[in-house]
């Protein structure tokens, strides 16, 4: 850092134009990202479900339809009276854009299961071609096709849900934006009493979200990409480049008023907060990594986002941002209603967490105790969670993609796909007509199986349905996918596939690489923290941290989202919580987490290292970051809580996630927890091997 600070010293406008550059010309690889980014990415690619529903739609053609219309006859008509209008519309849709022709109530010989029970409402299902993005890409197509003017027509199924909730997401991304720059802006001139040095921060993380927006789009031409990464780069790139921002202006500030020349104090600043930015975006990457053990695409293309995001993030706040800072100098402070404006907030600042870490360190036993205590409490709803996949109740109350999926559901008994079952004999032979019957009966005997019919045998290998009492993905579905691959007749092999079983797979496939993303998360950060900071205690009190304010804040998601409390009044869909979120929770609060302890305990060490006991380090530490550390929660909190502003589901459980995690940690955990632990361990923290 110290050759870099030479660098940035001696050619800043040289270093600030090839760091804009760079980061504008990352942006021209966006244009065009809403086209290439993916509504799919849910699906375990060799899991049973995959494979099962694979083997069928090469013999049958594909099971579940990718749009269902629901038409419904107007009070004093009948289906026959629209049945023409609605024939006319299905016969105008594209050929090109089906896989096999639309089958409605009104061309299958009024079949029954596609007329609801009290005859006023009808289906049309269409199965489009192509793969899993071609379907979500034309559906626009097919919608203005299939609705019929004058007619209520409510559609639903894959690719309608998967295109309502991306321009959904799409609408949510700018909204926030929108709003969160604005206020971190203004907290920003609160924070450093001026324009100047408010407006640095707010232009890096602009820059690093275009620049990392347009890394999503050059990966999106490689790979396949989950539309909500757009989202996560949004919220991770502006929030941690302000934060970042925020770090290296105030040291610079810092060091100014310490007496030092411009040339020195961009040497510091780069020398102790920046290297801490280097190094807890490191960490952050690492965390991120963590998510490529998942086979799902959208946790991997999560991760890429946020891996993008945090990266251009941190290399814009220790490039551009130190350019600008040497070539303004002093004039960092210009356009200040006051010129001790910084000074005084400062002083200020540094009495108020003076005096809570002398109570802290008075008492740090009752202290340690009482918060070790809140958070325990806060995270005892985890022990009764469930978790889910992305479906209908993400929407919003009422969203008519949603009222299609619950009318359905309510008023046609056939609606729910049910289960795909494919039966062998365990010698790969065809099963015979007793055996097939007696796997009929053991299908038909689990709760919540209303009937098992065999479709039929191709290959050796018979096909099944079983009609589900549950909606399909729900958890009780859930359960009786469970029950039903849990069946073993002598001698037969059963496969189970379908919307629920593709659901179970996904949720299996989380449970059972989590471990392995929390180890690679562990370890690496471990040995990182251990070469930071020359202690072996400190990385894992750091660790320990992190894991308790991951529990709390998934004990209060889960008493919110899971039980319902407060759900009304955050307007909010309860049920089981998003397994794919709550990696991305993880990663996100885990590797905060980190990044405060980082910037925390660096100050501690620099203190001790010059000398300082230990209750000195800890007094030192905490009062030269709790302002800063405070002033970053609040400015993450107002740019995730944009998020919360949602109606999707998902995307409020992200924000309302975040911004409990960021209170607690940069509260409890960070400036009482914290302090008191370091003070009990005493000499202990600063031990290591010897080498």
């Amino acid at each position: 850092m110290a050759a870099w600070a030479r660098v940035v010293v001696a050619r800043p406008k040289t270093v600030l134009v090839v760091a804009v550059l760079f980061a504008l010309a990352c942006g021209l690889f966006a244009a065009g990202l809403q086209q290439r980014v993916s509504s799919a990415g849910f699906v375990v690619p060799h899991g049973e479900s995959t494979e099962v529903d694979g083997w069928v739609s090469e013999r049958l053609g594909p099971q579940n339809p990718d749009v269902i219309a629901v038409y419904t006859a107007p009070e004093g008509q009948s289906l026959a009276d629209i049945g023409p209008r609605v024939t006319a519309a299905i016969a105008a849709v594209d050929p090109g854009l089906l896989q096999r022709p639309v089958e409605s109530y009104w061309n299958s010989a009024r079949s029954p299961y596609l007329r609801s029970a009290d005859g006023r409402q009808a289906v049309a299902v269409v199965f489009s071609a192509g793969d899993d993005n071609q379907r979500v890409a034309e559906y626009p197509k097919l919608a203005a096709a299939l609705r019929v003017p004058g007619l209520d027509t409510k559609l639903t199924g894959y690719s309608a849900l998967a295109d309502t909730i991306s321009e959904q997401s799409r609408h949510d991304l700018v909204l926030a934006e929108s709003i969160s720059i604005p206020l971190t802006a203004l907290v920003l001139v609160l924070v450093f009493g001026g324009v100047v040095a408010a407006a640095l921060p707010v232009l890096i993380g602009t820059l690093a979200v275009v620049g990392a927006l347009g890394a999503v789009g050059l990966i999106a031409r490689l790979t396949e990409v989950s539309v909500f990464a757009m989202n996560v780069v949004s919220l991770l790139g502006l929030g941690l480049a302000i934060d970042y921002g925020l770090f290296i202006v105030g040291r610079f500030r810092e060091e100014l008023a310490n007496g030092s020349t411009t040339e020195a104090a961009v040497a510091r600043t780069l020398a102790t907060a920046g290297r801490t930015v280097l190094f807890s975006a490191l960490l952050l990457m690492c965390a991120f990594a963590g998510t490529f053990v998942f086979p799902l695409a959208v946790l991997r293309s999560l991760g890429i986002g946020a891996i993008a995001a945090v990266g251009l993030a941190a290399a814009l706040s220790v490039t551009a941002l130190p350019a600008a800072l040497a070539l303004l100098g002093p004039r960092i402070g210009k356009w200040s209603w006051r010129a001790d404006a910084f000074d005084r907030s400062e002083a200020r600042a540094q009495r108020f967490w003076g005096a809570v870490v002398t109570a802290v360190l008075r008492r740090p036993g009752t202290i340690a105790i009482a918060v070790g205590a809140i958070l325990l409490v806060l995270a005892a709803p985890l022990t009764g969670v469930r978790l889910g996949d992305i479906d209908h109740t993400a929407l919003p109350a009422g969203n008519e993609t949603r009222v299609a999926v619950e009318e359905l559901t309510a008023h046609f008994p056939a609606a729910n796909s049910g289960a795909t079952i494919l039966v062998r004999e365990t010698d790969g032979s065809a099963p015979t007509p007793a055996a097939i019957s007696r796997a009929l009966r053991e299908i038909s005997g689990v709760p919540g199986v209303r009937q098992a019919t065999a479709l039929d045998t191709r290959d050796n290998t018979t096909i099944v349905h079983a009609a589900l009492a549950a909606p399909d993905r729900s958890p009780q579905a859930q359960d009786i996918v469970r029950d039903l691959r849990a069946l073993h007749p002598d001698g037969l092999d059963l496969r189970v596939g379908g919307e629920s079983a593709t659901t179970v797979d996904s949720i299996t496939a989380v449970l059972d690489r989590l471990p392995l993303m929390i180890a690679v998360m562990v370890a690496v950060t471990l040995l990182m923290l251990a070469v930071a900071f020359r202690s072996i205690v400190l990385p894992l009190k750091a660790v320990l941290m992190a894991f308790l304010s991951l529990a709390a804040t998934f004990g209060v998601l889960t008493w919110i989202f899971d039980q319902g409390h407060l759900a009304g009044a955050l307007r909010i869909s309860v049920g089981p919580l998003s397994a794919g979120m709550l990696v991305l929770i993880i990663a996100v609060v885990f590797g905060l987490s980190t990044d405060y302890e980082v910037f925390l305990l660096s100050r501690m060490v620099e203190a001790h290292d010059a000398g300082a006991d230990t209750e000195e380090s800890v007094r030192i530490g905490t009062v030269q970051t709790a302002r800063v550390i405070t002033a970053a929660a609040t400015l993450l909190v107002l740019i995730t809580g944009a998020f919360t502003l949602s109606p999707l589901t998902p995307m409020r459980f992200l924000g309302l996630g975040m911004v409990i995690a960021l209170i607690i940690d940069a509260t409890l955990v960070r400036m009482l927890l914290v302090p008191a632990l370091v003070k009990l361990m005493g000499p202990a923290n600063w031990w290591a091997p010897r080498t």
